[in-house]
């Protein structure tokens, strides 16, 4: 009777144990590993060291689409991946958000390469929030995986670098809070000036169209339009102060009036519809611009201009500090700030920073503002990950 019950009991344990390995053929998982390149952490390990930095291994099974949802198909942009430990997880708080840099989206973008789904990879970056999620951001590599938990995943994860570290931004690299916002300011600060008249022309080049020299892109309705189709017709363009100018009271006086930094082409009637509000998530369809969204205290952009907005307003935050006579502004985590020289909100500023990289066109433009027109640098653009080093 004995010697039957361990039999009995012999032949159920192999079968749990066959069921055990049955499943975990069917859904892999990562080991833990250190973090390293010849150990990758697994995404469980990644969600728990937030804060800082080495190679995660996991599968890739969607695109965030926010906080708590990400998407698994019908990919509408290749900005950012989610992986987890095993192929088939569903729960997004098993799941690392991944911020993919523009010089990797084309091999590993899910609107490029859907099939991607599944499949592992290996990601070194910076450990940190996405779309205020756990994340990996600065990404600095992507390399497919074998699948079992190890790979190659190139260089350390570091900040974002710029080829102005060693020149321009010297005196800023390494620094965080109020001592990088103070020596930003010591850096972009005393730009050359333009005047209203001469904003015109500045805008004719700085946001040309790529695909045609003819014209300027609008930046809230995304329209090609000629240059020289400006003034104030409903159907004309004109100059937008992405920072309110009633924010603050300071008019197209030169300096904040004039920065081509935060100045737009953008619709008449469009602009109109801005007007100086707040931004914010939310509110009804604008017609003539579609994807923007606005209501009675706040404005939406549409998606592929958020982060442009962002960093526009943290720029303008940085730059004027109320020193040499001129407006202290800053961002605040509200709406309906009418006069004074606040703009928000700076936590939904924030999340579009991270959810719109940045891209060539708004690289060019700040190039060509400090090549040929103020000789001074939006620091975000080259930096977006000083964003959150600051606020």
């Amino acid at each position: 009777m004995n010697t039957a019950h361990r039999t009995y009991g012999t032949v159920v344990f192999m079968l749990v144990v066959s069921l055990i390995m049955m499943y975990f053929t069917i859904t892999p998982s990562f080991a833990d590993g250190s973090g390293t390149a010849s150990s990758p952490y697994s995404v469980t390990q990644g969600i728990a060291n937030q804060g800082s930095s080495g190679a995660v291994e996991g599968f890739i099974v969607g695109k965030p689409e926010s906080t708590s949802s990400i998407a698994t198909f019908n990919f509408s942009d290749d900005y950012a991946i989610a992986i987890a430990d095993q192929a088939n997880e569903t729960n997004v708080n098993e799941m690392l958000f991944v911020q993919v840099p523009s010089s990797l989206r084309s091999d590993f973008g899910l609107k490029s390469n859907p099939d991607l789904i599944g499949e592992s990879v290996v990601v070194n970056g910076s450990l940190t929030d996405y779309f205020a999620h756990a994340g990996v951001k600065s990404v600095s590599a992507i390399e497919l995986g074998d699948g079992a938990g190890s790979g190659n995943p190139g260089d350390s994860g570091e900040e974002e670098s710029s080829p102005y570290d060693d020149t321009y931004y010297r005196s800023a690299v390494g620094k965080t809070g109020s001592a990088l916002k103070t020596e930003l300011h010591m850096i972009i600060d005393d730009h050359t000036e333009l005047s209203y008249s001469e904003v015109w022309d500045a805008l004719r080049v700085t946001d040309e169209d790529p695909l045609n020299p003819n014209n300027v892109i609008l930046l809230y309705s995304g329209r090609s339009q000629s240059k020289y189709e400006n003034g104030g017709g409903v159907d004309d363009w004109n100059r937008e102060h992405v920072w309110a100018k009633s924010h603050g009271d300071f008019g197209t006086s030169m300096g904040p009036g004039t920065d081509v930094h935060h100045l737009r082409p953008t619709d008449v009637t469009v602009n109109s519809s801005r007007g100086n509000l707040d931004f914010d998530n939310g509110g009804s369809p604008q017609s003539e611009a579609p994807g923007n969204y606005y209501d009675s205290d706040s404005w939406e952009p549409r998606e592929s201009v958020k982060g442009d907005v962002a960093r526009m307003i943290f720029y303008m935050a940085v730059r004027y500090e109320g020193d040499s006579g001129e407006v202290d502004l800053e961002v605040n985590d509200l709406v309906n700030n009418g006069s004074a020289p606040y703009i928000g909100k700076v936590s939904v500023l924030k999340a579009w920073n991270e959810m719109d990289p940045v891209d060539s066109f708004e690289e060019n433009r700040n190039n060509v503002i400090y090549d040929q027109y103020q000789h001074n640098r939006n620091p975000f653009i080259d930096h977006p990950e000083w964003v959150e080093a600051i606020w």
